[in-house]
């Protein structure tokens, strides 16, 4: 049976216990009290300040093996709540873990619920656990998603201890960064906290139950963005700190100590990350306290990515290095083969070392050898000298034939080769949506391990009629000379075709027909070069890909055609 906290499911304690209504203990700077101390499932399923009751619907009788629409088999319920339920299940078509929420048709959340639901799958976006129905069938509402069952909820994680400070970072830019995506389209989540983030095996960090979970409880804010973003606040400081930092306990986590209000999470343990304790400070906002600077608070998510960008990248700790075992020579290496063993305890003999060449015939073989050295080094002399003597003469030459010839040859020189440095860049879509703009840095970031990719399409290579092609627009800072592009590619396979063009700026105002062609070249492989074809002056360039190869799923999208750009880097 697959372990409640791994699972794609908000899952909820069943005790029986009454739910805590305590007040919260402060409030944001928009005016709106929210409970962050006692943020549980338990907790009543109402607004932050709203006025919704729970409901009269009872959750549906349903049981172990049933079946939804014949497909989804239910195997375990992990949450029975306020009229709705939650639970474990299989989809018996496809063969895999799915998860499912379901209430009763006429609950009075079920509208909200469904389009919350729908929302979330239009999103599409493979940082969050992506909704795969959302039905209405039999009297009943439900929501099929995606079920992780090798991922760790990040309460499980901090059971053991805080994050390490990479780590940390790597949770709250990745988040941060979701979750600036969704509220771009119109989505916030409102029930961010331990439970609702989750690690894969590869490191990746997810979050589930964008929208739905604050719609199955009747969760709402007049301020989602800064609601979102205190929340992103709290789990860094719980990560930094093992601490929930209010005063109640939450989540397996022991609150703050009473009365000595938000303390930043430098000041709660020893060790923690300075940057990144003033960034969980500037999140939280809480009656304006800040970081010790006295930065401006964080509101919104798009805020807090600017100030994650803004710091030094923390890099991952480097590996611990074991020294080898001292070398051990072996017994017949020590001039003890065939001898016996000494017996434990007795002391050996220290061996007395060979006599000097004392004798007649040792004194005549030290002079021989002496006599030998110095004829050696007398030959090697004038042999060294006649060569030094040749050298100079054909140097002569040399300089006479340079000095007759005049120019000709000189001027054949090429200069060589330099690197162009990479100012910046913006992704570039002539239709339809971008694929990843908050990972274009991750190409020109001399680590081949990040990467910007594209989404997965049903058919290619060719990517058209999905889209024209897809691409990033580098600035080189000045008007330069491009000779050669080399490009590191995530994915081999079929094949992958890209186009460089000259165009005007960032935001090119022409479409990909109007710009000039600087080169093309198509590879099977993960590297690929473009060199130049025309000799085009330009401070923008658009790499445009027009053809991906088809790969397998990964934590990001299933299989299909799609490509992932590691490196770029342009010569002139």
């Amino acid at each position: 049976m697959a372990e409640r906290s791994t699972a794609a499911v908000d899952v909820a304690d069943n005790s029986g216990d009454e739910p805590l209504t305590a007040q919260a203990d402060q409030s944001t700077a928009d005016g709106v009290a929210q409970n962050r101390e006692r943020d549980t499932d338990i907790d009543e399923a109402q607004g932050s300040g709203g006025a919704e009751g729970p409901e009269k619907a009872s959750p549906p009788e349903l049981h172990s093996g049933h079946k939804l629409a014949r497909r989804y088999r239910l195997e375990e319920c992990v949450t029975r709540l306020d009229g709705f339920s939650s639970w474990r299940a299989v989809d018996e078509k496809l063969r895999r873990a799915v998860g499912v929420h379901i209430l009763p048709a006429d609950h009075a959340r079920a509208r909200s619920v469904l389009a919350a639901a729908r929302s979330s799958a239009l999103l599409g976006d493979p940082r969050f656990v992506q909704v795969l129905d959302a039905v209405e069938e039999n009297d009943l509402v439900y929501v099929v998603h995606e079920w992780l069952p090798d991922a760790v909820e990040l309460t499980t994680l901090l059971a053991s201890g805080p994050l390490e400070p990479h780590e940390a970072y790597q949770m709250v830019s990745q988040i941060a960064s979701a979750m600036a995506a969704a509220h771009r389209e119109g989505l916030a989540h409102l029930r961010l906290n331990p439970n609702a983030v989750l690690r894969t095996s590869s490191a990746q960090w997810r979050i589930r139950g964008l929208a739905v979970n604050s719609a199955l409880r009747g969760i709402s804010s007049e301020t989602p963005q800064r609601t979102d973003t205190e929340s992103i606040g709290a789990l860094l400081y719980a990560a930094l700190t093992q601490r929930w930092p209010y005063e109640s306990d939450a989540y397996g986590l022991s609150g703050l100590p009473k009365d000595v209000g938000l303390i930043p999470p430098d000041q709660v343990r020893a060790g923690v990350h300075r940057g990144l304790s003033e960034l969980s400070m500037r999140a939280l906002a809480n009656d304006g306290a800040t970081a010790s600077r006295h930065e401006a608070p964080c509101t919104t998510p798009e805020e807090l990515v600017k100030a994650i960008g803004e710091m030094p990248r923390i890099r991952p700790p480097e590996p611990a290095y074991t020294a080898p075992p001292e070398y051990q020579r072996t017994t017949y290496q020590q001039g003890t083969y065939g001898r016996p063993a000494p017996h434990p305890g007795a002391t050996q003999p220290v061996p007395a070392p060979p006599a000097p060449l004392q004798s007649r015939t040792g004194k005549a073989l030290k002079w021989a050898v002496s006599a030998l050295l110095i004829a050696a080094l007398g030959l090697g002399s004038w042999q060294l000298a006649d060569a030094l003597m040749d050298s100079g003469n054909k140097s002569d030459d040399t300089n006479k034939t340079q000095t007759t010839d005049g120019n000709d040859k000189g001027g054949d020189k090429t200069e060589p080769a330099k690197t162009l440095t990479i100012q910046g860049a913006q992704e570039f879509a002539v239709e339809g949506s971008l694929q990843a703009p908050e990972d274009v840095d991750k190409t020109y970031d001399k680590d081949s391990s990040t990467y910007w990719r594209t989404k997965s399409y049903n058919a290619g290579p060719k990517l058209a009629p999905y889209k024209p092609g897809v691409g990033i627009v580098y600035e080189l800072g000045s008007a330069q000379t491009i000779s050669t592009a080399t490009i590191g590619l995530l994915y081999a396979g079929d094949h992958t075709t890209v186009h460089l063009y000259a165009t005007d700026s960032l935001s090119p105002s022409t479409s990909v027909d109007g710009m000039q062609e600087i080169g093309t070249a198509t590879t099977k492989g993960t590297s690929l070069t473009v060199k130049a074809t025309k000799k085009l002056k330009t401070q923008y360039v658009l790499l445009w890909l027009t053809d991906v190869p088809k790969a397998p799923g990964d934590n990001y999208s299933g299989a299909g055609y799609k490509q992932a750009i590691t490196d770029v880097k342009f010569t002139g």
